[in-house]
């Protein structure tokens, strides 16, 4: 169950900060609200699942999924400029997430 309240906090985490972003420094009321709600549930279910899983190993997929998930939600929704070094930044976040899973007990 640690595994779906993390995977579930890393989405959250996307949500808040595309939700962010929308709120245009926090002078837009709805994203504003989407943003603190979507904080706060991430965070919680951060915890949740921290209650299981490693420090490490929680907090760095949580990131991840977060950092990657941002990224592709910039580039496919947003218009963000895309590069191979861009790209390949993701691929080795993607990697070490890999990793981290499979050297966790």
């Amino acid at each position: 169950m640690a595994w779906i309240y993390l995977l579930v906090a890393g989405l959250l985490e996307i949500v808040w900060a595309l939700a962010m972003k929308q709120s245009h420094g926090f002078t837009r009321l709805v994203p504003s609200i989407v943003t603190i709600v979507g904080m706060i549930a991430s965070f919680w279910l951060l915890a949740l699942a921290m209650r299981t899983l490693p420090l490490g190993t929680a907090y760095t997929i949580w990131t991840g999924i977060g950092a990657v998930g941002a990224f592709l939600i910039g580039i496919f929704f947003l218009g963000e400029h895309v590069s191979a070094m861009r790209i390949g930044a993701a691929v080795l976040i993607v990697s070490g997430l890999v990793l981290m899973k499979l050297s966790s007990s």
